[in-house]
């Protein structure tokens, strides 16, 4: 069943989901419309994502940053961005001698938090974009096969072909379908993934060819009652730059997240994990 549109806050929504959001008690709501469930929970997320909240946590990551090795690192959240230290590499915990390299980058870290914080700055100001480009989302997606099964609102979603995109990057989402799955207590978001659906040209492909097949995917639970990201997963194909190949690939699972009592500076962060850098098992994902 063709179900009512979304504002294209749906996806913008999406562009946060990197960050560990806390729980937030939302009232009760009988959504009348798929689009008011998702409304709904979009200003969950929204609210959420206000209270920056921090913690600590474990994460398994095999992405482009990584050179396609899994890290483990321990993680500690600051306002700039998240100061990490490695512990472990393709299941491998570091020995004695890369440990301490570790450290000596870590305790630079430590020591000059302003080129950290300009790093993270630009790193940032990449984030900031990728939520532009979802924030120009068009309007109008169809909501289709809306059930509610065992507590969960699932459904599929597709764009609007009667929408005509206006934009670049409107013209790249719109060929986006895939899937949502909303908590039906909390109105939170649990499970979204999304594909391109057909190759799409940029300046007549000489800015950018993305493949279809190219994806986002994020798994998010409810741990000692807050909502986390536990797994988020990316994979971009195309070629841009008059014909230079690019992927952007992301395998991210987190887990044993501690909430911090007080915001943490960079070096407050650095020096907790070269004091207490965690002797967690390492996850084989």
């Amino acid at each position: 069943m063709a179900a009512p549109f979304l504002s294209n806050r749906m996806l913008l929504a999406s562009a946060l989901l990197a960050a560990g959001l806390p729980a937030f008690a939302a009232p009760p709501v009988v959504p009348q419309s798929p689009r008011e469930l998702v409304a709904a929970m979009i200003r969950n997320e929204n609210e959420a994502a206000a209270r920056h909240d921090r913690y600590e946590y474990l994460s398994n990551e095999r992405s482009d940053r990584t050179g396609g090795h899994l890290w483990t690192e321990r993680v500690v959240e600051t306002a700039p961005g998240r100061v990490r230290l490695l512990l472990a590499v393709d299941g491998r915990t570091l020995t004695p001698e890369e440990m301490q390299k570790e450290h000596s980058r870590l305790q630079t870290v430590h020591d000059h938090p302003e080129t950290f914080v300009k790093h993270e700055l630009n790193a940032r100001t990449e984030e900031k974009r990728i939520r532009q480009v979802m924030d120009v989302l068009p309007h109008d997606y169809l909501f289709e096969d809306v059930v509610l099964d065992n507590g969960q609102w699932k459904m599929n979603f597709r764009p609007d072909p009667s929408y005509t995109p206006g934009h670049l990057e409107e013209k790249v989402l719109h060929n986006m379908a895939g899937r949502l799955v909303i908590d039906a207590k909390d109105l939170r978001l649990v499970h979204m993934d999304f594909h391109l659906v057909q190759d799409v040209s940029i300046g007549f492909g000489l800015l950018a060819d993305i493949h279809m097949g190219s994806s986002f995917i994020t798994d998010r639970q409810q741990t000692d009652g807050r909502w986390h990201t536990m797994h988020v997963a990316t994979v971009v194909r195309a070629k841009a730059m008059l014909f230079k190949s690019v992927d952007l690939n992301l395998d991210l699972y987190r887990s044993e997240f501690q909430p911090l009592d007080r915001e943490l500076s960079v070096p407050e962060a650095a020096e907790l994990l070269l004091r207490n850098p965690g002797t967690l098992p390492v996850a084989s994902k």
